[in-house]
């Protein structure tokens, strides 16, 4: 608003762009004019010109020159009004406006460059009535508009004063507009001429202002020159707010800048620059660090760019983490191994029982290494139940070839970026958990566990076990990418061992790239050693008593193993004996006497009622129930099979939250028995007269697997015969419709479960008999193994049956 005051000849275009000039007395708007009836017409193309505000254009359509000549000749009067287009360079009745303003002509100027410009005052508004048929130029029949401008009304005086206030503001806000505007503004005294004047110069569009000019009322006419006004205001206000917040950080960048430069400038004179020292300082190192060429180009490049940024700005320090990262990271710097391979058999000896398949690769890798001089470390997976030492081995076999030790849980990780890292222009972006983990062991070949690798998770922000498939390969890991150090590493000398305790929910991909290695779970022998050399004096020492407090006989403990606790590790048995340990301790601090040969009623003081009695699972004496074997990722354990019959029409109902391969292999037993019913002496009619339901107990727990296919084959025969299942016997194998018996997996683990529980004699497929004689036979000692290839032979071992 307001920005065309001044005068300036070099503004005026083409029938357009205007500077509002207006007189200064206090009647501008009352002409006594005599119009004629025919008026020659002057078309503008971007603007509106008011009654009272005088403007000057540049003329140069011949239509237009003529009808201004005509009217220079005559009265000095012609109507002006405004095009619909302002690309029409022949306007006509159709494409002007119907409302427009009578203007005299003040004075025609001849320009240098040779146009003409006419000073108009707008006088009067008019509407054209009807044009004439004039090939030289716009006339028309025009009827002139009353201007009534109200006189002593509050609410126009109220509004034309508010429109005054609002001018002002706009004034005070607007750079552009010159001081002396004000003057202008408190020079006019018309209130309808000030409406006219601010609606001529407010920034409104052309259809906008035309709606103002025809605008009869002139209350109306203010409230629409308010109404733009107010806009056009809000608009200066926050366009102010946002220059002033700009303005302000500007000069407080500029404050900080003379005083970062006069604090430099005061350094310099001490002789000291706190970041050149600590850039130098890291020059240094890297001329002291062993490390790849690439990663000293890559080094030097960084830090000539630090010494080139202002320290105040984020960049600096981003860019300084990055060059300590770089430094921190052991790229060639290696520990020498242990090559004496009788001693790192005894330390892996020391600390772990058993787990003879584990130790002997770590050792035959020594070997080569020994030998080789270099070679690609192996990727390991440790697979097996918990607590059966998976994590801790790892610990062992890093003391025992004298390198640094790095365990990573990967359980729960979801994020991509954990592994690979964040690029560095995120904000806060730091490099992924690999790196992070050598830069921490300070080595370049520690051994490196990733826990629980069966339990990554994967969602929308990428699929960790995927990113892992570089780190674990090692035709790969030797130019292993991470984002944030966007630079290649060399893992090939890290020796990784992951463990997990299922590869079911291992991603294929990865689980090829792994080396498995099965660790099963313990037998009583072996608990009894691992709580002996191990756990007990462990305890011991965590609860402040001394050997002589305490003693626990081989016996004892095989006694806490077999009545309070169930399962293939030894962490239940860790927490058994840490309670009797807090038994004795109490004890000892409160002076009681006791004697420190404790006894199994000492233990059932200590841990209440024993919790499992073996022979409540291995005594059968009713028809219709057997014990199958069952492998679950916590180990091996027993599985009742019950059945039952009724009369019925030969329905067969399994419960017990049974799989569908399980389900598949009730059906299987069933047909087998019908199929084979004369050879079992069973009244065929029996099938069509009974309903058999079968009952795997525990059912709130997921069971799933073919390995209970003789078991359950087995409890119908009993049932049906009315004939009970030997005692103290557990089978387990599939079957199929021909009797064939089937070998199944696991077969350590059941056994060993078998033996936990007080099972005698077990039967299993003939091929798993190589499986048996993998378990040392001082675990499996006093228990009798069947082989059978058939299930007559089953029926015959577990029924007593006699079959032709």
């Amino acid at each position: 608003m307001f920005d065309k005051q001044l005068y300036r000849m070099s503004d005026i275009q083409e029938e357009g762009d205007f500077i509002p000039v207006f007189s200064l007395g206090d009647d501008e708007l009352n002409f006594d004019d005599q119009y004629n009836k025919l008026m020659p017409i002057l078309a503008l193309k971007n603007t509106v010109l008011f009654p009272g505000v005088v403007i000057p254009i540049t003329v140069g359509r011949d239509k237009s020159i003529k009808a201004l000549m005509k009217a220079e000749k005559g009265d000095k009067l012609l109507g002006v009004l405004t095009q619909r287009d302002i690309d029409n360079e022949d306007p006509d009745a159709d494409t002007l406006y119907d409302v427009g303003t009578v203007a005299r002509i003040m004075k025609i100027l001849k320009m240098p460059d040779g146009s003409t410009t006419a000073i108009l005052q707008g006088r009067s508004r008019f509407k054209p009535d009807t044009f004439m048929d004039n090939a030289k130029m716009l006339e028309a029949t025009v009827h002139v508009l009353d201007e009534a401008v109200p006189e002593k009304h509050v609410e126009f005086d109220a509004m034309a004063s508010s429109i005054k206030d609002y001018a002002y503001q706009i004034i005070e806000l607007s750079p552009n507009i010159p001081s002396d505007a004000k003057m202008m503004l408190d020079n006019i005294k018309n209130k309808g001429f000030l409406v006219n004047f601010i609606a001529s110069n407010i920034n409104l569009s052309i259809e906008k202002k035309q709606e103002i000019l025809a605008q009869n009322d002139y209350l109306q006419k203010a409230h629409m020159v308010m109404n733009a006004m107010n806009n056009e205001l809000q608009l200066l206000q926050v366009k102010s707010q946002i220059e002033s917040k700009v303005r302000t950080e500007l000069e407080k960048q500029q404050k900080e800048y003379f005083l970062n430069q006069q604090l430099k400038t005061i350094q310099e004179e001490l002789g000291g620059n706190p970041q050149e020292e600590e850039l130098n300082k890291l020059q240094v190192r890297a001329d002291a660090k062993k490390w790849p060429t690439y990663a000293k180009e890559a080094f030097d490049s960084e830090i000539a760019k630090a010494r080139r940024i202002n320290p105040q700005i984020a960049e600096y320090s981003v860019t300084l983490n990055y060059l300590e990262f770089l430094l921190d990271l052991p790229w060639d710097d290696t520990s020498k191994d242990n090559f004496n391979l009788k001693k790192v058999r005894a330390v892996l000896d020391k600390d772990h029982f058993g787990l003879d398949d584990v130790k002997n690769r770590i050792l035959e890798h020594l070997a080569v290494l020994k030998l080789k001089g270099d070679m690609k470390a192996p990727i390991i997976c440790l697979v097996g139940p918990p607590g059966v030492g998976k994590t801790s081995l790892g610990k062992s076999i890093a003391t025992a070839l004298k390198r640094h030790f790095i365990r990573m849980s990967l359980g729960g990780l979801h994020d991509e970026s954990e592994i690979r890292g964040h690029r560095r222009t995120y904000i806060g972006a730091m490099p992924g958990r690999i790196l992070q983990s050598i830069k921490k062991a300070k080595t370049s070949n520690p051994v490196f566990i990733l826990d629980e690798i069966d339990k990554i998770g994967k969602d929308f922000r990428g699929d960790p076990s995927s990113a892992l498939l570089e780190v674990l390969d090692p035709e790969q890991n030797t130019t292993f990418h991470d984002n944030y150090l966007d630079l290649d590493y060399d893992l090939s000398k890290v020796l990784f061992i992951a463990t997990a305790n299922s590869l079911s929910t291992i991603q294929p991909a990865l689980l090829d790239r792994m080396e498995i290695i099965e660790i099963s779970g313990y037998s009583t022998e072996e608990k009894i050693e691992i709580a002996k050399k191990h756990l007990v004096p462990i305890q011991i020492k965590e609860h402040g008593i001394t050997n002589d407090d305490v003693s626990l006989s081989p016996k004892l403990i095989e006694f806490i193993i077999q009545k309070y606790t169930r399962e293939s590790g030894v962490r239940s048995l860790n927490r058994t004996l840490a309670g009797v340990m807090r038994s004795v301790a109490k004890k000892v601090a409160m002076e009681e006497k006791y004697d420190p040969k404790l006894s199994e009623e000492d233990i059932k003081s200590a841990l209440g009622p024993v919790k499992f009695d073996s022979d409540q699972y291995t005594k059968v004496d009713l028809p219709g129930v057997a014990v199958g074997l069952a492998w679950t990722q916590v180990g091996g354990d027993i599985l009742f099979i019950e059945a039952s019959s009724a009369p019925g029409k030969g329905k067969l109902t399994l419960t017990g939250n049974l799989g569908e391969v399980m389900k598949e292999s009730a059906s299987t037993a069933l047909s087998y028995i019908k199929a084979h019913a004369k050879i079992l002496d069973i009244d065929p009619d029996t099938f069509d007269k009974t309903d058999i339901h079968i009952h795997v107990p525990e059912g709130a727990i997921p069971k799933d697997g073919p390995s209970a296919g003789i078991t359950m084959l087995t409890a119908m025969t009993s049932v049906l015969k009315q004939k009970a299942v030997k005692s103290h016997l557990a089978m387990t194998g599939e079957i199929t419709l021909r009797g064939k018996v089937l070998p199944v997996g696991g077969i350590k683990e059941k056994i060993l479960a078998a033996k936990r529980s007080g099972i005698k004699e077990v039967l299993l497929c003939e091929d798993n008999r190589r499986h048996v004689e993998q378990i040392p036979q001082a675990y499996i000692k006093n228990m009798k193994f069947t082989y059978v290839n058939h299930m007559s032979e089953v029926l015959e071992k577990a029924l007593g049956l006699k079959l032709k």
